[in-house]
């Protein structure tokens, strides 16, 4: 948690580019949604989720998970396109057996992400925005919050402004998820939608709604969320979020708070 701290003030001190001619901020974080918008040609955009907390219960047992520092670094690398890497620094799990009365701890690092966005329709988000972002991730993480074998995915981020305050947003995907049992591939797709809005010239905030399909091989389900963030901009290359997500069925965590920075070079 200190180390999480300290990163985050540290990433907030250091100098940033000028935000003369840049488009304006447009960080992935917080929500559910991804944002159709990329990074200027030359410029460094870095998100960290400073905490985030999830509690999943049943019948049998209750989990609380934690995960600190879960960077994700975007790079334009042209007009219309930026390179991502993403990963988690720590997450911890903790789980209560409800039958038996014992508590275990498991801590450890995550996999390794790697995607591209393209921008198809205004890189900056603005009008109709359209992208398409093919991902995958590399396990090199642990076996508390890492996968344990690749990854592959297709995102298709959209957005639409209906007004200069408000806005729609629309991120549908196709995933090549890993097994629950940590090796191979099955399929899962689902989308995210969302309401956008800014409060004030700094202020914005989004209501989202998320379902996901799983066709695991050691069960299906249908995985529900509903999401309400908050974003805070104070200057032109700095975004502090906070958020909270809540699972709509008995297939989804119960509830997950969070929040992070991001920050434009």
């Amino acid at each position: 948690m200190k180390l999480t701290l300290a990163l985050a003030t540290a990433f907030a001190a250091i100098g940033t580019a000028n935000a003369q001619d840049l488009r304006p901020l447009c960080p992935d974080r917080p929500g559910l949604d991804t944002p159709a918008c990329t990074v200027d040609p030359g410029h460094l955009v870095a998100e960290m989720g400073a905490i985030d907390w999830s509690l999943d219960r049943d019948a049998g047992q209750r989990s609380d998970s934690f995960t600190f520092g879960d960077m994700l670094l975007r790079y334009g690398v042209a007009d219309h396109a930026e390179v991502q890497l993403g990963w988690t620094a720590l997450g911890t799990v903790r789980t209560h057996d409800r039958t038996t009365g014992a508590v275990t701890h498991d801590s450890g690092t995550g996999d390794i992400t790697l995607a591209v966005r393209r921008n198809l329709s205004h890189p900056d988000g603005s009008g109709f925005a359209a992208a398409v972002m093919p991902y995958a991730t590399l396990p090199v993480g642990g076996a508390t919050i890492g996968a344990g074998d690749w990854g592959a995915g297709l995102i298709v981020p959209l957005s639409y402004s209906l007004t200069d305050k408000l806005g729609l947003s629309l991120t549908p995907e196709i995933d090549a998820a890993v097994d629950q049992d940590r090796h191979g591939r099955h399929l899962a797709y689902g989308s995210a939608i969302g309401l956008t809005a800014a409060l004030t010239q700094t202020v914005s905030s989004a209501f989202e709604l998320q379902a996901v399909r799983d066709r695991d091989p050691a069960g299906h389900a249908t995985q529900a969320l509903a999401s309400l963030s908050v974003a805070w901009q104070p200057k032109s290359n700095l975004q502090l979020d906070m958020g909270a997500v809540a699972g709509l069925n008995h297939a989804s965590p119960d509830v997950e708070l969070y929040m992070g920075i991001a920050r434009r070079f």
